[in-house]
């Protein structure tokens, strides 16, 4: 005989983690890259709103300069955020994959849905953030948004890093129409990016895509599209590109 008089397991909950601890030295010299200013609210706003607007978000963890932590708080309380998502602000490592590692340790154990989302993409649709929930929910442990690409690639053999003005000989010019431009947010099954994290080593910088350390130890990862708009500010013309992105959808439609 069943006991019905059991509580019923909590249901299922999605977190973002947004490592955003980088200086972003491309963009020019100045404030963290999270912290520049588009459309004059800072990137990581824009960055944390996009995970937030997801109804299946229940928490945000913002992965900040170790400098900055209290300046990252001030900045999230000092702007509307919906009421319904909680937000937690913990200090970075030295790369991308520390600071990801340390986003995953703060979760709670209620959390069983992980999305990486840079705070560089500040324009993602949230109908690509509930394609990487629902693709997650329906039993893949790693999913990726992505773009076919427009450009043909070439495999080079890269020049000697006290020679940058050398010519780079092509080794190879893989099949455009089976290559894709990854996004974020990735999103993970929690105990598959974990597991990630606990077993592939990765040396010098770190590693700079989580769905990569997931293929590393053999778990599948799939992929849904992805939004010409999500695209990352790295350099001063993505910047401007931003801006005007983001001129248009207020125009449009109040954003």
């Amino acid at each position: 005989m069943s006991d019905d008089s059991r509580p019923a397991p909590p249901p299922a909950r999605t977190a973002a983690v947004i490592p955003a601890a980088g200086r972003g030295v491309r963009l020019g010299p100045g404030a963290p890259k999270a912290l520049r200013p588009l459309g004059g609210t800072p990137m990581l706003i824009h960055a944390v709103r996009a995970m937030a607007a997801s109804r299946a978000v229940a928490l945000v963890v913002v992965v900040a300069p170790p400098a900055e932590v209290a300046e990252v708080r001030a900045l999230l309380d000092s702007h509307a955020l919906p009421e319904r998502t909680e937000f937690l602000v913990v200090p970075g490592g030295g790369t991308r994959q520390e600071s990801v590692r340390l986003g995953l340790d703060a979760l709670p154990p209620r959390i069983d849905t992980v999305l990486v989302h840079d705070a560089a993409r500040p324009l993602v649709l949230v109908d690509t953030v509930d394609a990487v929930i629902d693709a997650v929910r329906a039993g893949a442990p790693a999913v990726v948004p992505a773009l076919p690409l427009a450009d043909t690639v070439k495999e080079v053999e890269p020049r000697a890093a006290d020679r940058p003005g050398d010519p780079e000989p092509v080794v190879a010019t893989p099949e455009r129409a089976r290559l894709r431009a990854v996004q974020t947010p990735q999103g993970f099954r929690r105990d598959t990016l974990v597991h990630a994290h606990d077993t592939v080593g990765v040396d010098g910088e770190g590693a700079t895509d989580c769905a990569g350390m997931v293929e590393r130890t053999g778990a599948p990862v799939v992929l849904v599209p992805g939004h010409e708009e999500a695209f990352k500010v790295t350099r001063p013309l993505d910047l401007v590109l931003a801006e005007a992105v983001l001129a248009r959808r207020r125009a449009n439609d109040g954003y």
